[in-house]
């Protein structure tokens, strides 16, 4: 690709974005959030039981 496409490209590209609206950004960060309350939880899980295991030595 030649660098006149690519720039063409990308302003096309942020013509046709848009900013999320308020309910929109609330669903993303609601997931995210999610998302790493469940990873944290699986940590801490997985750190408690190998705790007990070797508590139990």
């Amino acid at each position: 690709m030649n660098p006149k496409q690519t720039l063409k490209n990308m302003a096309n590209t942020l013509k046709m974005a848009k900013k999320p609206d308020r309910e929109e950004y609330q669903q993303h960060l609601r997931l995210v959030l999610i998302g790493i309350a469940g990873v944290g939880a699986i940590g801490f899980t997985i750190q408690f039981v190998f705790s007990v295991i070797t508590f139990g030595r």
